[in-house]
């Protein structure tokens, strides 16, 4: 007599039976935590939420540095100067961040480094960049408010967004924010 286990197609084949359809054994997309880089201080909480959602989800961080235009400037020699230097200090800044990304999250974040309007930039990266899936900003403490990033995308710019806008409050400890992520 045989033994029915032995024979039972189900039994011997662990996929057999399941749905080996590609969609069914694709792993879900990589969730991209976008983090805006800036001289403020609440740059660090933003970056810090980031990296810990990151690192708990098996995402990733990018980093987007925006270089505003300045004044309009009499020579083009000099202005090209002065565009070089702040793309060497964009570029500098970048790299330091980038090894605090991957001190906390054992990945290399994605940098990416444009010049232009810091919102309209943003909004730019993330239509471009489809893996973007959370942008991460942190409130200011100043009684000017919370930041004019954050003010436009919570109001008129929120419309514009396709993803997620997660906001760090700028007064949150690093205990309680390592407490919550």
């Amino acid at each position: 007599m045989s033994d029915p286990i032995a024979t039972d197609p189900i039994a011997t084949d662990p996929n057999a039976g399941a749905d080996v359809t590609p969609e069914a054994t694709a792993k879900p997309p990589v969730r991209i935590f976008l983090v805006v880089v800036d001289e403020s201080p609440e740059l660090q909480l933003a970056l810090r939420y980031a990296c810990l959602r990151a690192r708990k989800s098996g995402g990733k961080v990018a980093l987007l540095y925006v270089i505003e235009p300045g004044e309009v400037q009499q020579w083009l020699a000099l202005e090209n100067l002065m565009r070089e230097e702040q793309r060497a200090e964009a570029e500098q800044k970048l790299q330091k961040l980038a090894r605090d990304v991957n001190r906390l999250t054992g990945t290399l974040p994605a940098l990416y480094v444009r010049e232009g309007n810091r919102r309209d930039e943003v909004l730019a990266l993330i239509d471009e960049e489809p893996s973007i899936s959370i942008l991460v900003l942190a409130a200011g403490v100043e009684p000017e408010g919370p930041g004019p990033l954050i003010s436009y995308f919570t109001n008129r710019g929120l419309a514009k967004m396709r993803i997620p806008l997660t906001i760090v409050p700028g007064g949150i400890g690093i205990d309680a924010l390592d407490a919550i992520t």
